[in-house]
């Protein structure tokens, strides 16, 4: 990464007597959404100005603020995709950094609510490496654009504007970001992306218009993470080992998954549902994993080297905004990312998405061009698309957890739920079911193609093979693992 301090410059109005108005965008928050957003706008803006609180790391290092990022993360082909459409050239230089590639579901061994799914060959994929990296790879290529300007140690304050159109944003922090001056940024589009502690509701209240429709579904669950060495021979590629949740036994739900990632390491993340949270301890984690529905994960890590303290957090509730339903909407706002929705990261699907929706953005310009009107409602409105997959495989499970929404699941949730847990069952025993269930969660493809007739006729016989009566790790999967 080139110094930062080359291509930082005080951000501007763009406007400058004499010359042509300047097309400026302003996106607020520097993590994966913002990186990715600033990219997307960067083709049609003269000046893309990042709005950042902290101060970023130069390289693939722990940052502050995102405690999420010490948890399993990975980008699901669909995201991988649109990562790569926006900036060519990521999933090359995460593969030289030492991130892998794992095919779907060839190098993953999973134990389903009703059983183990079979290793078929591959239909997707997944890109594994540690969060520090994947953000750290995507930012160096962004800020290296010239048309694109980082502002770190700035607070935004709010929208400027009114209900009809949005005109900029309220700063506090100097052209530096250090001394305490509140100023106004001007923009003729600015994108919300600053995560799950986005204020844009109360921002667009503010400014005069309705409250958005607000769903939330909290199973409750806490997360506990560790980073662990491999043994030396399992530093080859290792495939995903994952332990789900069972979500309607009326019991917490537990599970683990250890992800390979850079650097010969295990990430392993715990998870729990209340009354069933996983250790915040170091001495009781892999007493955890073992006690689980089945303890592959916990016998894996019997000579695995930890490599640090136990991470643990409890911020998981789903929860999305319905801003495209509002029956008015400013010109020039879009929000996009967790500040649009947030899911339970037990799913893997957050990071894919808001490079979808950064994608979306991207080409309801390319479309419609810089400026026309209703330009930002298109925007909301296409970049609900690839959230709408993701919530429904979320909250379709949590919502059964005691507690986790309000008045419990909707008949369609029950029923959804239902056809599902028969697909997956189905999958268990029938590739070409299971390649159908891996296009919609790697967010390749629509949750249509689950209702096509094939499907529901392979859904109504079952499985065409006998269930696993163990994880369907090799030998020498084993054997590299010192088992």
């Amino acid at each position: 990464m080139s110094d930062r301090s080359t291509r930082v410059r005080p951000a501007g109005d763009g406007r400058t007597p004499g010359r042509p108005t300047l097309r400026t965008a302003v996106v607020l928050g520097g993590s994966h959404a913002g990186m990715l957003a600033a990219r997307a706008l960067a083709p049609f803006a003269h000046t893309v100005t990042i709005v950042e609180r902290d101060v970023l790391p130069e390289g693939p290092e722990p940052r502050r603020n995102l405690p999420q990022a010490r948890h399993v993360h990975l980008l699901w082909s669909g995201g991988a995709r649109a990562v790569e459409e926006l900036v060519p050239g990521t999933t090359g230089q995460l593969l030289a950094a030492g991130a892998h590639r794992l095919p779907v579901t060839t190098d993953m061994v999973a134990l389903s609510p009703r059983g183990w799914y079979r290793r078929w060959p591959e239909s997707h994929h997944v890109l594994l490496s540690s969060r520090d990296l994947l953000d750290a790879t995507i930012r160096a290529q962004v800020l290296d654009d010239d048309r694109i300007t980082l502002l770190e140690r700035t607070e935004v304050l709010g929208l400027e504007g009114g209900a009809d159109a949005v005109t900029g944003v309220r700063i506090l922090g100097g052209p530096d970001g250090t001394d305490g001056t509140e100023r106004v940024l001007p923009a003729d589009l600015v994108v919300d992306a600053t995560g799950r502690a986005s204020r844009a509701a109360q921002w667009l209240t503010a400014l005069g218009l309705p409250e958005p429709a607000r769903r939330e579904v909290d199973s409750g669950l806490a997360y506990a993470s560790r980073m662990y060495r491999a043994p030396d021979a399992a530093r080859v590629p290792f495939p995903v080992v994952n332990v789900q949740h069972e979500t309607r036994t009326g019991h917490p739900g537990r599970g683990a998954v250890l992800m390979p990632v850079e650097g010969g390491r295990w990430l392993v993340t715990l998870s729990g549902t209340r009354g069933g949270e996983p250790p915040a301890r170091d001495g009781d984690f892999v007493r955890f994993a073992r006690e689980l529905r089945h303890p592959v994960v916990g016998d894996l890590l019997a000579d695995a080297e930890p490599l640090g303290d136990v991470s643990f957090t409890r911020t998981t509730v789903n929860r999305r905004f319905h801003y495209e339903r509002m029956s008015a909407w400013p010109e020039n706002f879009t929000v996009l990312g967790d500040a649009l929705a947030a899911y339970n990261p037990v799913y893997g699907h957050g990071l894919s998405v808001a490079a979808q929706s950064a994608l979306a953005l991207r080409e309801v310009i390319r479309r419609h061009g810089w400026g026309t009107p209703g330009l930002a409602r298109r925007a909301q409105r296409a970049m609900a698309r690839p959230v709408n997959a993701a919530w429904d495989l979320a909250t379709g499970q949590d919502v059964f957890y005691p507690g986790a929404a309000q008045g419990g699941p909707t008949l369609r949730e029950r029923l959804v739920a239902a056809y599902v847990d028969r697909l997956v069952y189905t999958a268990t025993g029938n590739g070409r079911i299971a390649r159908r269930l891996t296009d919609v969660t790697s967010l390749e493809r629509g949750a249509e193609v689950l209702m096509r007739p094939g499907v529901l006729l392979a859904a109504l016989i079952g499985p065409l093979k006998p269930p696993l009566a163990g994880p369907p790790l090799t030998a020498e999967e084993w054997k590299a693992a010192g088992r």
